[in-house]
């Protein structure tokens, strides 16, 4: 089920948290939505969600659009908000038939799916307890659990894995994954391995405006234009490596890395390798290292998002 945003905006007074957005996600899609704090992902998942309106723009959700349908397509969204809130005097089997029921489950269809769930948010030893004795990953587990309970086809899913340790976070990443197969998946999170690991594509959004939109190997290949080397040299003296490096016109930023390392961050398009190898010859210093350094998701991020 494909979602469709088109321009939109939302203001809280005079800041715009989203500022004119449009983007696309086809069904059986996981994408992960990046930004800093306060980028505007949380609002732009509330907005798709129909909890709050915007100013300006358009959503639709399987062709129905948000503001005129709004309770059709909260049938179709499974919503996991960050502060996950969740009734904490209520054990957990009857907080999801509950949940169930208020998405309109058929009655004859509700046991079933709270076993799916259960077994699926490896919940089976906590599920007579009550919420409020529960640790922070497992009330995340039946808050994802909430989400899912009526089999909805699209899933927005804000920091998911929050709280949990990494055998949990491995476990529902591939619950993630298999999901995506069948629905459309939107998620936010901090840890970038994360989302290299499960996302089909990545969207990093930045003071309300999109500002990469692709694959993980499509946006490491767009930074790899301007590569990171790194260079070893023995029985010189730092400062004096320093100064040549700076003085190669096509090297942007030179940095120490520790004794004997440097880092070089090059030009777009230029291979110096030759270049740094005479340099070295020149000044008999003993070259024990060189090579390009792969641009990580990281590194992306930062250069797109630091001012």
């Amino acid at each position: 089920m494909d979602i469709r945003i088109e321009d939109l905006t939302k203001r809280y007074g005079p800041q715009k948290a989203v500022d004119g957005i449009s983007f696309t996600v086809r069904a059986g899609e996981v994408l992960g939505f990046l930004g800093p704090n306060g980028a505007g992902k949380s609002t732009t998942m509330k907005l798709i969600c129909g909890l709050t309106a915007p100013n300006a723009g358009k959503i639709t959700v399987g062709g129905h659009d948000v503001a005129t349908e709004p309770e059709v397509v909260r049938r179709m969204i499974g919503y996991l908000p960050e502060s996950n809130p969740l009734y904490e005097d209520m054990p957990v089997l009857d907080l999801l038939r509950f949940a169930a029921k208020l998405q309109a489950v058929p009655a004859d269809r509700i046991d079933e799916r709270l076993r799916t769930m259960v077994e699926a948010c490896c919940l089976d030893r906590e599920k007579h307890k009550r919420v409020g004795e529960l640790s922070k990953g497992y009330r995340q587990r039946v808050g994802l659990a909430q989400a899912m309970v009526h089999d909805p086809d699209v899933l927005i899913l804000d920091e998911p894995t929050t709280g949990l340790d990494p055998n949990q976070i491995v476990e529902i990443r591939e619950l993630i994954k298999e999901l995506g197969q069948a629905k459309t998946v939107i998620f936010s999170t901090h840890i970038l391995p994360e989302v290299e690991a499960t996302c089909d594509r990545i969207l990093i959004i930045d003071k309300g405006r999109i500002v990469a939109d692709g694959g993980p190997a499509e946006l490491r290949g767009k930074a790899q234009g301007r590569a990171m080397l790194n260079v070893r040299i023995e029985e010189a003296v730092q400062q004096e490596v320093l100064d040549a490096f700076r003085s190669i016109e096509q090297v942007e930023e030179v940095t120490a890395d520790g004794a004997n390392g440097y880092l070089l961050r090059v030009a777009p398009g230029m291979q110096l390798e030759r270049t740094i190898f005479q340099l070295c010859v020149q000044r008999r210093w003993i070259l024990t290292g060189l090579h390009q350094v792969e641009t990580r998701l990281e590194d992306v991020f930062r250069e797109l998002t630091l001012d």
